[in-house]
């Protein structure tokens, strides 16, 4: 039945005019948030995603679409604490004076990297940290209940939930790593401390410090070494980064290369909880 004819035959039974809300438009800077978005929002809000799938947050550069976008939505998502070092540039270019801002760092005690040697003030990796995960969730349940009062209780029920699989993923992670005979790993970028300080665990180097900066020779001697010192041979790479570098260590050190995904949106690590067991299950077999 046409949507006209609904209307009308809805008008003469009841003698109300049925309402139609429209959903909150929500814009997310990175595939994790995204995530987080829909299971908080639900079927009550529509989530764009700002940086495309394989794409690394560290060189995107937004689009003109990206600016019409946010000018139209009533929530933006961002991590905060300089990763997107390019959101308020495109928030005042999009002049959208009802947009409510969710800084999923606020709040939150950030780590100094200590790999990167000043090249950036803070840690902004918070996300691959389920507890931490937890926190963000709470702040976009408050924004989508501050851009939508009436769906509130909606917003509360499905906050409360997500946070519970949350818990569960965090005890799950926890128990396999118990079982890891090394907790030391080398890393392509400095992405996974808040990781490593939940679990216990220690990033003993990064081949990249700064995103984009290629190691010189000696930062590669030094890594190397640290690889063979490790009881376990292995150099993780990222899918958003060119492996070639790491490939090169590898050889070198005898090392075999594994991927992790600190931010997924491909295949098999849509969700976020696919995407922290993919990588639980990469480290474990590593480390185990």
């Amino acid at each position: 039945m046409k949507p006209l004819i609904l209307f009308v035959l809805a008008f003469f039974l009841t003698g109300v005019v049925p309402s139609y809300a429209e959903k909150t438009k929500v814009i997310a800077s990175i595939a994790p948030l995204a995530d987080f978005a829909r299971q908080v929002g639900g079927e009550k809000v529509d989530v764009k995603l700002l940086l495309p799938p394989g794409a690394s947050p560290h060189t995107y550069e937004p689009t003109p679409r990206a600016i019409q976008d946010i000018s139209n939505a009533g929530v933006f998502i961002k991590i905060g604490s300089g990763l997107e070092f390019w959101a308020e540039k495109i928030i005042k270019a999009a002049a959208n004076k009802k947009l409510i801002i969710v800084d999923s760092s606020s709040g939150v005690s950030l780590l100094r990297d200590p790999h990167s040697h000043g090249h950036r003030s803070a840690d902004p990796h918070i996300w691959l940290d389920p507890f931490i995960a937890s926190g963000i969730i709470t702040k976009i349940e408050n924004a989508f209940i501050k851009a939508d009062p009436e769906n509130s209780e909606h917003y509360r029920l499905n906050a409360s939930q997500y946070r519970e699989k949350l818990s569960e993923l965090d005890t799950e992670i926890s128990g396999r790593v118990k079982e890891f005979s090394t907790k030391e790993y080398v890393t392509f970028h400095p992405a996974w401390n808040y990781f490593s300080r939940r679990y216990g665990l220690q990033v003993a180097a990064v081949i990249e410090e700064s995103p984009g900066k290629e190691p010189g020779p000696k930062h590669m001697q030094k890594i190397i070494k640290k690889i063979k010192a490790i009881g376990k041979k292995v150099v993780f790479v990222e899918p958003q980064f060119n492996p070639k570098i790491a490939e090169v260590i590898a050889k070198e050190s005898g090392a075999k290369v594994l991927y992790l995904d600190p931010i997924g949106g491909q295949k098999g690590r849509e969700t976020y909880l696919d995407l922290m067991k993919y990588n639980i299950s990469a480290i474990e077999k590593a480390m185990k």
